[in-house]
């Protein structure tokens, strides 16, 4: 899993057309292997990401839950929590 792709799903306001590119953009890099393709590569590679996120787009829309929404904010602490925990706090 990548981990720089977020969940996207059940937050409101709801992801962002900008927010599905870039979590498509990293699977396709991650996917090929290139951070930046070669001229030979790019019409493939942004063809991919296209797709990819117009299937990430369909699937975010036609997702159901009853749970709450969740919070932007919160979300972001947790994750700060976890890396906090993961690599330590004020190492460096």
């Amino acid at each position: 899993m990548c981990r720089n792709i977020k969940t996207l799903f059940n937050f409101d306001p709801p992801a962002t057309d900008d927010e599905i590119f870039a979590a498509s953009q990293q699977f396709v890099r991650k996917l090929s292997g290139f951070n930046k393709p070669s001229q030979a590569n790019e019409e493939a590679f942004n063809r991919a990401v296209e797709e990819v996120a117009i299937a990430a787009r369909t699937l975010l829309y036609s997702l159901v839950t009853s749970a709450d929404y969740r919070n932007r904010e919160v979300e972001l602490e947790r994750a700060r929590a976890r890396s906090a925990r993961r690599f330590g706090a004020g190492e460096g």
